[in-house]
């Protein structure tokens, strides 16, 4: 069974469901959230998920920033009342901010964009105690946060996740960068942000595609460090909520779950040179290469992902020992939120292999290949080979 935007309505789960530790729940006004705090080297900023919490923006950065000029940066898929939620919170907090919003897609994750940018930001004279706000989805907290870690070399950021994807994903970790022709995030930096806002009332406008492409990389977390997690997961197409609140409540607690897990990786390898963190990538190199083919338009990141994994498990299942029952249990998971497990008959099947080498996780023409033993565990193979890949993307 698929999951259509019905999936959106959610059954009340406590905590322990998703496995979720404990989080600081407050309430502040009309806006209740709940609190985890991230640890990358020697940074630590917090998250915020929960409800109504756009209106907060301002009081937020000025509990933590002392800036009070800056550019919120967004695209044309974030509705303007977003925006003009998250100005007037920064104007009631005193900030002031210019909007620069950019054309929605990932074709805007391009140098020539950063640069007109920052010459806007130069322009409307922000200096280095300047701040940077990116509300958006994946794209955005990318574009913004290299912006950021390269604006008077290095000025600091806030990241509005507006998107299931990004919120679960990409906001927490600090990895900003944008694409060149060769291949997706081969120029960027490390710049963590200073605070992460996670208002899930924002996913309510999103189409039903670009939130079921969220579920990829819980899907991925599940896999590489939370079988229980993916358990429940695959329960939730069948749960039903009786209101709102119930709703959001369970959504809130999917995607703490989800940041506690990117977040424990990242606290343990910031910089990714011990090679933990490049368990994040499993299902990546295949995904990234397929995103490359189609020219970042055929599939949705997640899409791509999605069958990046499909292949991630062909190549365990080969390489690793991963049981056939859990590759047929990740499949028909991602399958049921509508995701991608084969490719078309038509797609450009070898430009995949044109992209590989061009991938960010390939060092010395070797490929880092992150492989799983089992549900809820991964590591980087050393053996998985250039035929490997293909064996396993001749099965989508």
């Amino acid at each position: 069974m698929r999951v259509g935007r019905s999936f959106r309505v959610f059954a009340r789960q406590d905590d322990s469901c998703c496995g979720a530790r404990s989080s600081k729940v407050e309430s502040s006004g009309n806006a209740a959230q709940s609190e985890l705090t991230v640890t990358a080297g020697q940074q630590r900023y917090r998250v915020a998920v929960g409800s109504r919490l756009l209106a907060t923006t301002g009081a937020e950065l000025r509990g933590k920033l002392s800036g009070t000029h800056g550019a919120v940066i967004s695209d044309a898929n974030v509705p303007e009342r977003y925006a003009a939620t998250v100005r007037s919170s920064l104007e009631r907090a005193q900030c002031e901010t210019i909007l620069l919003p950019i054309a929605a897609g990932e074709e805007s994750k391009s140098l020539a964009n950063v640069g007109e940018i920052c010459e806007r930001m130069a322009v409307a004279g922000l200096d280095r105690s300047s701040f940077v706000v990116a509300l958006g989805g994946g794209v955005i907290g990318d574009l913004a946060g290299f912006v950021a870690a390269i604006y008077h070399r290095g000025i600091p950021w806030v990241n509005v996740p507006t998107t299931l994807l990004a919120m679960v994903d990409s906001s927490i970790g600090g990895k900003t960068g944008v694409n060149t022709r060769a291949g997706k995030n081969l120029i960027g930096a490390v710049h963590q942000p200073a605070l992460v806002i996670a208002d899930v009332d924002t996913l309510e406008t999103l189409p039903e595609r670009d939130f079921n492409q969220g579920f990829a990389e819980i899907i991925k977390h599940g896999i590489i460090a939370d079988a229980k997690m993916l358990d429940k997961v695959a329960q939730v197409s069948s749960l039903r909520a009786t209101d709102d609140a119930t709703r959001k409540l369970s959504l809130e607690s999917l995607i703490r779950r989800n940041i506690e897990i990117k977040a424990s990786i990242v606290a343990r390898d910031e910089q990714e040179t011990r090679g933990e963190r490049a368990v994040l990538n499993f299902g990546h190199t295949v995904g990234h290469a397929i995103e490359r083919a189609g020219g970042y338009g055929r599939f949705l990141h997640g899409e791509a992902v999605s069958l990046g994994i499909v292949a991630a498990c062909e190549i365990s299942v080969r390489k690793a020992g991963l049981p056939d029952a859990d590759r047929h249990k990740v499949v028909a998971l991602l399958d049921r939120f509508g995701l991608p497990t084969r490719l078309p008959a038509d797609f450009p099947r070898e430009r995949i292999f044109e992209a590989l080498p061009f991938d960010k996780k390939f060092e010395q023409g070797q490929v880092r290949f992150v492989v799983s033993p089992k549900i809820g565990a991964a590591h980087v193979a050393q053996d998985v080979t250039i035929e490997d890949i293909r064996a396993a993307v001749a099965t989508l």
